[in-house]
């Protein structure tokens, strides 16, 4: 009896094992496993570790990084690049891997491999990710540039680890923070004499492009009658209202524009729910390309679900925990009211220290003055404004200013952001001195740098100097 018992265990631990074998093979094999809820455990339980803030959301697309199986750091080198390259590019990088190509920089692979990215920014090693993903000490610079070759004398009183301290260097972008650039913006104060944000020009831009179907939907406004939509699709009447008063309706663009599409056999099938950011692509795909690389769509671009508020690490409103983000949970669906998108859109998911001052500060003030009409266009400052800036883009259709919906282009070091939004108002001087205030961030700016950073003076006093000796005899 005792026999049979233990054949039969045994029986339970033969399929038990088998199930589980397939259940975390699947996991790990099956390239769809990270959309599917049931099988979500089984694939995280292959992450050898916490990843970092800059890929958390992606973790369990596992083949993103790891393209390859068993591939060695070349492939993995390749995955960097594909998603960073072109960012790196666009900074002018300080330190590119074609640097390291120059021989008189050999000795300095010796100390560091500063042509992989991983050397700095390893994941799953959360014990020591210091900020921005770094995975060195934050001693690293000095190893390269310690000595008076590469010491400045007026750098001698400065702390060892304080070379990446805010408004001073930054390993990558140093657009805002090269010597030629501190002393062009030397002399800029607080405010500018014309504090103005530059305005998008999308309207004039489609008029050109090349593919816009404007035959099919000529550029006029149209009416409640024209609305081309199938008869029981046209939805509430307060639906077509919000269509009506939108750009969209005050430039012919009709119903089919956005829930019309082609199908394999050729015809034009409706969808009452369009998917974004495809079905807006096709008109903004600057747009979309900046989304699907920033934070709120790099889930979508890995081919996994879409982000929630509920999966972000940072504080969050709880009413909002299970919004899925695409274009529409911005700018809803047909009222694509940019102003909304621009503070509300955004105050109704973040729920951190910087995000909830925002209505007591004076950027606020600037904004509820604009949208009174009491003051120009461009002189509110909005949310987007400095982390979605209005920058001038090459597209396939020409150069135009577009929004760009990619965070992480102005987010760290949030240097990147002076050159983009802050001297558009601000002085250079300031600018750095806000943004080196953790403070004063905390409460959006409201009030004055309690600090000041001295990356201009120290410009200005070594150009003086140069011009000294250039002058002497």
């Amino acid at each position: 009896m005792a026999s049979k018992s233990r054949r039969v265990l045994w029986v339970y631990w033969g399929v038990l094992s088998v199930a589980m074998l397939a259940y975390f093979s699947i996991g790990l094999f099956y390239k769809e496993a990270a959309r599917h809820p049931l099988l979500v455990s089984a694939r995280m339980a292959f992450l050898p570790g916490q990843t970092s803030h800059g890929h958390y959301q992606i973790e369990l697309a596992c083949e993103s990084c790891h393209s390859k199986p068993f591939a060695g750091p070349e492939a993995i080198q390749e995955a960097c690049a594909k998603c960073h390259e072109n960012e790196l590019k666009e900074a002018r990088d300080s330190h590119p891997a074609s640097k390291f190509d120059d021989p008189r920089n050999a000795e300095r692979l010796g100390k560091i491999d500063a042509q992989a990215c991983v050397t700095c920014h390893a994941e799953h090693k959360p014990r020591t990710t210091l900020a921005m993903g770094v995975t060195q000490p934050q001693d690293v610079c000095y190893h390269c540039h310690a000595g008076p070759d590469e010491m400045p004398s007026d750098h001698k009183d400065f702390k060892f680890d304080s070379c990446t301290a805010a408004g001073c260097h930054n390993y990558h972008d140093n657009r805002a923070l090269y010597e030629d650039f501190l002393l062009k913006h030397a002399q800029g104060g607080k405010l500018n004499e014309k504090p103005l944000l530059p305005q998008r020009d999308f309207a004039v831009a489609v008029r050109e492009m090349s593919g816009y179907p404007a035959a099919k939907y000529p550029f006029r406004t149209l009416s409640a009658a024209e609305q081309d939509a199938p008869h029981g699709k046209r939805g509430s009447t307060a639906l077509q209202a919000d269509w009506l008063g939108t750009a969209h309706a005050r430039a012919g663009v009709n119903c089919t524009g956005c829930h019309a599409s082609k199908g394999k056999d050729g015809s034009t099938k409706w969808s009452d729910h369009p998917g974004s950011p495809a079905a807006c692509e096709g008109c903004h795909a600057a747009e979309a390309k900046g989304f699907l690389a920033g934070k709120h769509g790099m889930r979508l671009a890995q081919g996994l679900t879409p982000m929630t508020p509920g999966d972000a690490r940072l504080p969050m409103k709880e009413a909002a925990a299970h919004t899925e983000l695409g274009c529409t949970s911005c700018h809803s669906a047909h009222r694509f009211d940019a102003r909304t998108a621009a503070v509300e859109s955004c105050m109704s998911c973040h729920d951190d220290k910087h995000t909830l001052a925002y209505k007591r500060s004076p950027h606020y003030a600037l904004w509820q003055k604009e949208t009174a009409g009491q003051a120009p266009p461009g002189s509110g400052v909005t949310c987007a404004s400095c982390h979605m800036p209005r920058v001038r883009m090459s597209t396939d259709e020409g150069s135009r200013i577009v929004v760009q919906h990619n965070q992480n282009d102005t987010l760290r070091p949030n240097e990147k952001m002076i050159r983009t939004t802050c001297i558009s108002c601000h002085g250079l001087g300031f600018s750095i001195d806000a943004l080196a205030d953790k403070t004063l961030i905390d409460n959006n700016f409201k009030g004055m740098p309690a600090r000041h950073v001295k990356s201009i003076d120290m410009a200005v006093a070594k150009d003086a100097e140069t011009r000294s000796k250039r002058s002497t005899p």
